[in-house]
């Protein structure tokens, strides 16, 4: 066994040194590659601190994270502010990131057929971006959507042009689940778009408040399969009834009384890596120093995970 794990170091480490890549990102990785759970910073958690992406970026790492997931509207806001996407691709791979995933809206969904192309321009040129700084994934929500629920059918032919995209760029784009929404609204919705997509490399999104707030119950993760689901956003909730609890409810993971401990014995059973993404939008959080927030939610993402 230590054999084998010293050949793999060796292996990772001549293949990052073929990519100039840093010693320290490389072992990061192999580490990440080890585990069970990827531990990743979304960026709403440090949200109302207003930092701009390059010091949420230095966060993340001093924090701890294995990865890092921004918001398109932050590295749109560093390039209009003179910074470069290289800049941003330089910093993550010096510190030790990955980026797992991104945040995005654009309107790929909607009815109107004008605002649904304009959607689809404003995807490729996100997706082209997100790329540039070593994405892999992006989210893709109901974003725009009438308060009508579409039929599931055209929603799966629209997420396929925007899958398609994606295979352009060289991201995923993952189907989220919204629990607020009229559209994705539960698990067995993104899953039936995958589906019926037909992409081959069709993905969905989980969130544990939203899986909570549209009722879908825990039980359907098991379907899925890791390519299926790579990523999960991670926190938790108080007890107020679905109908009735809004996203600034959040709280860290633990704290709350989501079936972690189940979810996470779900997720981890694949036997491949699963990227858990911290996803908060507390109001009391974000009166905190940005790294002392991002360190307690890393410690209880980590205990919820042990």
């Amino acid at each position: 066994m230590t054999h084998n794990i010293l050949s793999r170091r060796n292996i990772l480490l001549s293949t990052a040194a073929a990519a100039c890549l840093p010693l320290g990102a490389a072992i990061a990785q192999e580490k990440a590659a080890a585990a069970p759970f990827i531990f990743c910073l979304n960026a709403a958690t440090i949200m109302g601190q207003k930092l701009p992406i390059a010091k949420q970026i230095e966060v993340a790492a001093k924090a701890g994270y294995n990865a890092f997931e921004p918001w398109v509207r932050d590295i749109n806001d560093h390039v209009k502010n003179g910074g470069t996407l290289a800049d941003l691709r330089k910093q993550i791979t010096d510190s030790g990131l990955t980026i797992e995933g991104s945040i995005g809206f654009a309107q790929w969904i909607v009815e109107d057929d004008a605002k649904r192309a304009k959607g689809l321009e404003d995807a490729k040129r996100d997706m082209d971006m997100v790329a540039q700084i070593g994405a892999k994934r992006t989210a893709a929500p109901a974003a725009g959507a009438p308060d009508q629920a579409l039929d599931l059918r055209k929603i799966a032919e629209r997420y396929r042009a925007l899958a398609d995209i994606g295979d352009k760029a060289g991201i995923v784009p993952l189907i989220e689940v919204w629990g607020h929404s009229k559209n994705l609204t539960r698990l067995s919705d993104a899953t039936y778009v995958a589906i019926e997509s037909h992409h081959p490399k069709a993905a969905v999104l989980p969130d544990v408040f939203h899986l909570y707030k549209g009722e879908s119950g825990i039980e359907g993760l098991a379907v899925l399969s890791r390519a299926a689901c790579p990523v999960i956003h991670m926190n938790d909730y108080p007890a107020i009834e679905p109908a009735k609890v809004k996203d600034e409810n959040r709280v860290f993971p633990g704290d709350g009384i989501a079936p972690l401990k189940q979810i996470l014995k779900i997720m981890s059973a694949v036997g491949t890596p699963i990227v858990l993404s911290l996803e908060v939008f507390n109001r009391e959080y974000w009166k905190l120093d940005a790294l002392e927030c991002a360190k307690r939610g890393l410690e209880k993402m980590k205990a919820a995970a042990a």
